[in-house]
């Protein structure tokens, strides 16, 4: 992490000047160096859009969805519409590339000394809510950090005096996790001093709105997936029950879902980073494995489509759903088969010409941070661990429901499906009513849990979703099935797989080249960073 110190020296000679001139020239020229105070409600709406991805004069696109798109090939949302993409074929960053660093960026220099800021001049107004905001976006933002990279720069971070900065350990970064989520609670319950829904909703209007509530529920979602740690030996007689408890009191409705969005006024700052007008999703193209997992056509959902599929992934020209595979393109599917791109063109097309965005892939499409569905198939998976099958389904057959309602109640969403593909009553109540959806509560399998849960993540979670996956190392087994926890979910191996990884798949972003690679060598060397396959190396998160 950079630090940027400006030294700045001035030559004054024989200037004689009257107080009223000092004053003048003491405004004209102020102290570069200095903080400038700016109302905390303006700082809040570029914090919350480093969420998804700001950008500044030192860079662009500092969030989650630029580095979503590579971790999108991680966990199989999609591939190129080409072969041999270095990308699909799982490598890091390589070289003086920037790649898999915008979270990193994020969080130390998009939020960074801003955030903190925020919170030291809302406590001194006696605004407790934006002190409480602010704890809950940190808390968020740590998770996201450390779920990302593992080790990072934890008790020197944000020490404007340092130019270089040790790393802490993971299980150190998940204590600060919890204890940033505490103080945003403490303070998200205050109703004296300068407290006001209408006074933050300024701040906050693309996101919560200025309401507390949800903010508070927000918290107790990263409280919920901090203590989400099933490969600890103590899930089951502790973290599980704490999941249980904070999904309780999290998101678990749809209207309550943490959504960043848009004011889509025509310029890129102010428009969804899949949308057509920012161009970056012109490259991809819907996986084999989510168009075969909501077609029917794989093994655990066989026979049952998915009336979903409309709305997030894309129909080819016959009519159906089908995907490419990472590093192998199309791999024999016949023209007509391809998938069209996201905005609608042809296989073969990255141009955003045919407009026909859907989900998040349109200009003013609201994306979801943390949705109801999320936090209710992380209670089924805790019920699941403790044995309670019956609760286990009710929360997973919850999770299906609010992944359904929360496509077809956003406007922005629903209003674009043509009419012959949106969803029914009759065709939701159908798939529900299936038993290879839906089975009996002593038949229900973490197959079921984690494969509806990808379904509800997909195009916007991909975080979330690597981490499941590293939880499950990607190929674990289902104790009751015998068969992989996601089924006929394969990534590349031998000669496919990039050189680098020396036969392993990614557990961890890469830190920041533009920060750590040139001025933090030596913390980044105690932790192996510059190692060729460091990307490689499991994070104690997913380790028992």
């Amino acid at each position: 992490m950079k630090q940027t110190i400006i030294k700045i020296s001035f030559l004054v000679s024989a200037i004689v000047m009257l107080g009223s001139c000092s004053k003048k020239i003491d405004d004209a020229f102020l102290n570069p160096n200095a903080t400038t105070r700016v109302p905390v409600e303006t700082l809040l709406p570029g914090i919350i859009g480093n969420m998804v991805g700001s950008s500044s004069a030192q860079g662009s696109s500092y969030g989650t969805a630029y580095d979503g798109l590579y971790i999108g090939r991680y966990v199989n949302f999609w591939a190129t519409n080409s072969t041999n993409y270095q990308y699909d074929r799982l490598s890091g960053a390589t070289g003086a590339s920037d790649l898999f660093g915008s979270v990193w960026a994020m969080h130390y220099y998009g939020m960074g000394q801003n955030l903190g800021r925020m919170i030291d001049w809302a406590a001194e107004e006696e605004k407790w809510d934006y002190v409480g905001v602010g704890h809950a976006i940190r808390a968020w933002s740590w998770y996201t950090l450390t779920t990302s990279y593992g080790e990072a720069i934890l008790k020197q971070a944000f020490d404007p005096n340092r130019l270089v900065f040790d790393y802490d350990s993971q299980e150190e970064m998940f204590a600060e996790v919890r204890r940033q989520c505490h103080l945003a609670l403490v303070n998200l319950n205050r109703t004296d001093g300068a407290v006001s829904q209408t006074n933050l909703a300024l701040g906050d209007q693309y996101f919560n709105g200025g309401d507390v509530n949800k903010w508070k529920k927000f918290v107790y979602a990263v409280l919920a997936r901090s203590f989400h740690l099933t490969n600890k030996a103590n899930y089951t007689t502790d973290m599980a029950d704490s999941v249980i408890a904070y999904t309780a009191l999290a998101i678990t409705n749809n209207a309550d879902n943490a959504v960043a969005k848009f004011a889509n006024s025509g310029i890129s700052g102010t428009s969804n980073f899949y949308g057509q007008l920012r161009n970056n999703a012109g490259l991809l193209r819907q996986t084999r494995f989510i168009a075969d997992l909501m077609s029917g056509a794989g093994s655990m959902f066989a026979g049952v489509f998915d009336p979903r599929a409309p709305y997030i992934i894309r129909e080819n020209t016959n009519g159906t759903y089908k995907g490419v595979r990472l590093v192998k393109g199309t791999d024999g599917l016949s023209t007509n088969d391809q998938p069209r791109n996201f905005w609608g063109g042809i296989f073969s097309s990255t141009s955003t010409a045919a407009t026909d965005g859907r989900y998040i892939f349109q200009n003013g499409a609201p994306y979801p941070i943390i949705t109801a569905a999320e936090v209710a198939f992380m209670r089924a998976e805790a019920f699941w661990y403790k044995g309670d099958k019956a609760s286990a389904l009710t929360a997973y057959t919850s999770g299906i429901n609010l992944s359904f309602d929360m496509l077809t109640g956003t406007p922005e969403y629903q209003n674009v499906i043509p009419s012959a593909l949106q969803m029914t009553p009759a065709a939701k109540a159908a798939y529900l009513a299936s038993s290879t959806i839906v089975p009996t509560a002593n038949n229900l399998t973490l197959s079921h849990i984690m494969l509806q849960k990808y379904i509800s993540q997909y195009g916007f979670g991909m975080q979330i979703t690597w981490v499941d996956l590293r939880r499950y190392h990607y190929t674990d087994l289902d104790p009751v099935t015998g068969n992989q926890v996601y089924a006929d979910f394969t990534l590349p191996t031998g000669s496919d797989l990039y050189p680098n990884n020396n036969g392993k798949w990614p557990y961890r972003c890469r830190p920041r080249y533009n920060s750590e690679f040139l001025y933090n060598i030596a913390a980044l060397d105690l932790v192996g960073g510059r190692q060729l396959d460091y990307h490689t190396k499991e994070q104690w998160f997913s380790q028992p």
